[in-house]
């Protein structure tokens, strides 16, 4: 009994279809990354739609980075300790929120797929204090409280430059690749210099209150230069983990 011609086609094209490579998921964010947006996503739902304004208040005064508490007569207590870290998870309104989560996923996600999730992690503390270090030191009697994940963003930004924004996607999952630029090499990059001067006429202008919708508030430029450098510099401390292949469903 002879196979019809389109039916013979069909079951020839069979294994052809089952050897070829997956393709890679459209969204592939990594564990350690949808945590951090959940983290921030869930604290910003909870004060807009749970705290009230006296409460939201209070969460405000003991979670964000306050310079003046570390530098006036102010009590040092445990929130001088935790807001150096929980600031990072609060944000100004809800553009401020989606920028920086849009951000974080994009620059994120390849470099959590590099470090694997516990180094990531620390990483964004790190990067997260260098922010608010550089922020205190030109602004050390502000009182006004400085909120958002945009710090430790930029350390992941600065991150990125250091490997020439290189995205290995052979393993199914993007992951920035080879061991980082030197310092010099990264300085020399095309590419990188012209992120770097988008980078900073961006922060400029932002600085400056051009660009930016109403709710976002005024940008601490400062805070991004700190998470930024310590990104830069000190990427090549956080080691790597063992590549991995995406596991598809």
């Amino acid at each position: 009994m002879s196979i019809p011609e389109e039916n013979h086609r069909a079951t020839a094209a069979e294994p052809a279809r089952v050897l070829s490579p997956p393709r890679e998921p459209v969204f592939n964010i990594p564990g350690a990354v949808l945590l951090m947006i959940a983290l921030c996503a869930g604290v910003h739902l909870v004060r807009q739609y749970v705290l009230t304004e006296e409460q939201d208040i209070s969460l405000l005064v003991r979670a964000a980075f306050i310079p003046i508490r570390y530098s006036g007569d102010y009590l040092f207590d445990i929130y001088a300790v935790t807001s150096t870290i929980t600031y990072a998870l609060l944000h100004g309104g809800w553009s401020h929120l989606i920028v920086n989560m849009v951000w974080l996923a994009a620059f994120g996600s390849p470099l959590a797929n590099r470090l694997g999730a516990l180094r990531f992690l620390a990483f964004w503390l790190v990067t997260a204090w260098g922010a608010v270090a550089l922020h205190y030191a030109l602004h050390a009697g502000s009182e006004i409280p400085l909120v958002g994940a945009s710090g430790a963003i930029s350390g992941m930004m600065g991150a990125a430059a250091r490997f020439g924004f290189n995205i290995d996607r052979s393993l199914g999952r993007g992951r920035f690749s080879g061991p980082p630029l030197t310092i010099m090499e990264s300085l020399t990059s095309r590419t990188v210099i012209v992120f770097l001067v988008v980078w900073m006429a961006v922060n400029l202008i932002s600085g400056l209150g051009y660009l930016t919708p109403e709710d976002m508030g005024a940008v601490a430029w400062e805070a991004h230069v700190g998470g930024f450098l310590v990104g830069f510099l000190f990427i090549g401390l956080f080691g790597e983990a063992e590549p991995q292949r995406a596991r598809l469903a």
